[in-house]
């Protein structure tokens, strides 16, 4: 956590947040969720700074075919339209990372027999939550944070409604990490897994394998 910490302190956030990340994973491979809830919050404020970067770009891309997809992503707004599903966005989203860029990426499904765009976000658990189209169907900046944050806010509905009253805190934290793939940007999704995270700090460690139901497929519409 130490080089997250110097990397969030010196403006490198893409790489403060990954490193936050790969961090969140290896304490929670030590069932450390102490270490965990503290991680949550410089993780937080890094993708503050990414998703803050990408909309004052103020340039939004429609991915809806190969060629649309540049050679060079910058740190400005995506969204992937059909023929392109939530799995397409998020293996984009992890190559720019790697290459050292911070997409912000989103991902709509075919419109709904309501008129509606289905905007869906792929972890190991799928979230989706339907809107209306921007006007004209063309997005702006205003649109595409509203759709991000209705995202996210759907993901922690998901996360909470997964638990079981009698579900150890562990499990719930697992909910939603399940999740954090599918909307990372989401301020208040970090803060609900932190607050998971204190939860579970102190709990014996379970002594069942959670289970839940079928995951979505990514693929489907």
């Amino acid at each position: 956590m130490e080089q997250a910490s110097e990397a969030l302190n010196t403006g490198r956030y893409l790489d403060a947040a990954l490193r936050c990340r790969s961090a969140l994973t290896l304490a929670r491979d030590e069932h450390d969720f102490e270490r965990m809830h503290r991680i949550c919050m410089p993780m937080l404020e890094a993708q503050r700074y990414l998703r803050q970067d990408a909309l004052d770009s103020g340039v939004i891309h429609t991915i809806a075919k190969p060629s649309d997809i540049p050679e060079t992503p910058g740190a400005e707004c995506y969204l992937f339209a059909p023929s392109f599903v939530g799995a397409d966005a998020l293996r984009f989203r992890k190559a720019a990372n790697d290459a050292g860029f911070a997409p912000f990426v989103l991902t709509r499904e075919p419109t709904t027999s309501k008129n509606q765009w289905p905007i869906v976000g792929v972890a190991q658990r799928v979230v989706r939550v339907r809107l209306d189209p921007p006007e004209n169907d063309t997005p702006n900046p205003k649109w595409f944070s509203n759709a991000s944050e209705r995202l996210g806010d759907q993901g922690i509905r998901d996360a909470l409604d997964a638990a079981k009253p009698d579900d150890p805190p562990a499990w719930v934290v697992d909910d939603f990490l399940d999740r954090l793939d599918a909307c990372p940007e989401h301020e208040k999704f970090i803060m609900a897994l932190a607050q998971a995270c204190a939860d579970a700090i102190g709990q014996p460690r379970p002594t069942t394998k959670r289970r839940r139901g079928i995951v979505d497929d990514p693929y489907s519409f």
